[in-house]
């Protein structure tokens, strides 16, 4: 793929071609923005624990023409449950109550690869946009009036940059640009199953919050597999928090306790196909704009995975931003309204996108029953109110944060 643009730079380099990072170079494509993006792995893939996409992001990806292809191969949520281990439903959401605020009132749980192929084979489409892999950025220097980037043994100029290279990012790490992490106090198991659950516990929701007096677990239905997410307090361990697995692997009593308590009868007997252990921490960077460098994703913030959040509002930074930097390239902008875009987006994280993340674990899901039983009430108070529920599972599927028109940040 050359650029239309003989013997310039691309106008924007992506760093990072995860999720985040081709949603920006496909939304920057799609406007006729001249983009390379840098990938430092020899192919696609995805080390993100996200598996759900939410309403809002659906229809920003059915902006990208991706949408219909990634919910054929997932797996719709169309209600979010709360029961108890011995089966005792304790609430239940509609998720069809969202009709009329969005084109896709649902939750899609599906496989981040599934949607690097479809994003990859957009962004082929645009002769203007190229992919280069095996291409690791090395060196970075802002000159004020352009961005230049060492990566494969050359330099490439550009007049802006995205750092969307995950929560270990190269670029913020060569800019000097902090990230202080605050670990949470627990830590996370996930196991993975292809014992269909949906067969074994009638009437169960794709996501279900399950609890008792000491466990809480989240069931997650994937189109060939159950991910079930335990909550633990967490262990006494010297290596820092990361928002990644570190493929810390329980052993298989530790596992098969755990499923027993979590599904009585049966859960020892679960056919498991993975299970590993990892630490998650919160912290946003002092602002999403570094001179001609912006960061998205994991790169700018870190979170609780809890109702994939994070990945979520990585998604919508990054369309909104592409859509913004080719506003201001094309002259329709000044460049101060990309200020405008790291301000907002940096208040939705502090005041939206981590309280409602920690907020999911530390109610209902919270192992502690004097905080657990008042949540429960007010859980259960939503979902008998139709208005209430439509409330909660908008500001659920950050629904209320989704950019303003163009020249509006």
């Amino acid at each position: 793929m050359n650029s239309p643009l003989s013997g310039r730079s691309p106008r924007v380099i992506v760093v990072g071609a995860g999720p985040v990072g081709l949603t920006a170079a496909l939304t920057l494509a799609r406007a006729g923005v001249a983009v390379t993006v840098l990938e430092r792995s020899p192919e696609l893939g995805s080390h993100s624990l996200a598996t759900t996409f939410h309403p809002a992001t659906l229809d920003l990806l059915a902006g990208l023409g991706v949408a219909e292809p990634l919910i054929t191969g997932g797996t719709l949520v169309d209600r979010l449950q709360w029961r108890t281990c011995r089966g005792r439903v304790l609430a239940e959401m509609n998720m069809g109550l969202l009709t009329g605020m969005t084109d896709h009132p649902f939750r899609l749980h599906a496989d981040q690869g599934r949607l690097l192929t479809l994003l990859e084979r957009e962004l082929a489409r645009h002769r203007h946009a190229q992919l280069r892999l095996v291409c690791a950025a090395d060196a970075i220097t802002d000159t004020g009036a352009q961005v230049h980037i060492h990566a494969g043994g050359q330099w490439e100029a550009a007049d802006y940059a995205i750092a969307a290279d995950g929560a270990h990012s190269t670029i913020r790490s060569l800019l000097g640009v902090p990230l202080a992490a605050t670990p949470y106090p627990t830590q996370a198991l996930r196991v993975l199953t292809d014992t269909p659950l949906q067969q074994r516990l009638p009437g169960l929701a794709p996501l279900t919050y399950l609890q008792d007096r000491t466990l809480s677990c989240s069931l997650r239905q994937l189109p060939d597999h159950w991910q079930l997410v335990f909550r633990l307090p967490l262990t006494k361990d010297p290596s820092p928090a990361t928002p990644h697995p570190t493929q810390r692997r329980p052993s298989r009593a530790a596992v098969t306790a755990l499923t027993r308590q979590a599904l009585p009868g049966f859960g020892k007997n679960l056919r498991i196909l993975d299970a590993h252990s990892y630490r998650l921490a919160r912290g946003v960077v002092p602002s999403l704009r570094h001179g001609r460098v912006f960061f998205a994703g994991d790169a700018a913030h870190l979170t609780s995975t809890a109702g994939g959040l994070n990945m979520n509002a990585g998604l919508q930074e990054a369309a909104e931003l592409g859509e913004i930097l080719a506003a201001v390239l094309s002259g329709g902008l000044p460049d101060a309204a990309l200020d405008g875009w790291a301000t907002r987006r940096r208040r939705i994280l502090l005041q939206a996108v981590i309280p409602r993340a920690e907020a999911q674990v530390a109610g209902v899901q919270d192992r502690d029953r004097h905080r657990r039983r008042p949540a429960v009430t007010r859980l259960r108070a939503i979902a008998a109110d139709p208005a209430a529920t439509r409330d909660y599972l908008a500001k659920a599927s950050l629904l209320d944060t989704i950019s303003p028109p163009i020249g509006h940040t």
